[in-house]
């Protein structure tokens, strides 16, 4: 998987200092954090960019992409957590895409990276259309062994089954 890359080739941040904007000066530069390969790399290359100042405070004004380092309090205005590469790489190494990360917190709002990445790793079930198309494949998975015979109807059923799982964006988890 490119977890990793894709992850962090969407993330970017404009990075200017409290400095310029102060003296009403919105210089900066969109820096990538794919082009990077560690938070040290990224941070020289913020402080090569704002070399006209001595021991500058960097200001992110605006981030995009990779919602998911946003919803785990890894990025703000002032703030840009050195984490930031090495729970990417935790992401490229699992078998989920951020999306699965991010829609866990959605369901279970925020928590540190470590509780969520066990979360879906241990309660993760996978992607469905609906609630019907899960539960109906909860239960043809030979969990039950119910006969072909038997006709089932999985609105009703999902509704009931659904009080046990968590869903957002088509991802589903137990809770």
């Amino acid at each position: 998987m490119t977890n990793l890359q894709n992850c962090l080739d969407t993330a970017s941040i404009y990075v200017s200092t409290y400095a310029k904007y102060n003296n009403s000066s919105l210089y900066g530069k969109w820096l990538n954090l794919g082009d990077y390969s560690d938070y040290g790399e990224l941070l020289e290359a913020m402080r090569e960019l704002h070399k006209d100042e001595h021991d500058c405070e960097f200001m992110y004004q605006d981030f995009e992409g990779c919602e998911l380092f946003e919803k785990l309090g890894l990025i703000g205005e002032s703030f840009l957590s050195p984490e930031i590469y090495e729970i990417a790489k935790q992401i490229n190494e699992s078998e989920y895409d951020s999306e699965v990360f991010e829609a866990c917190i959605d369901c279970l709002g925020k928590m540190d990276f470590q509780s969520l990445y066990e979360y879906v790793n241990n309660f993760y079930y996978g992607e469905y259309e609906s609630d019907e198309d899960f539960v109906q494949w909860l239960y043809e998975d030979d969990t039950f062994n119910i006969p072909n015979w038997v006709v089932i109807d999985w609105e009703a059923t999902a509704r009931s089954i659904m009080y046990d799982y968590f869903e957002s964006n088509g991802h589903y988890f137990r809770s």
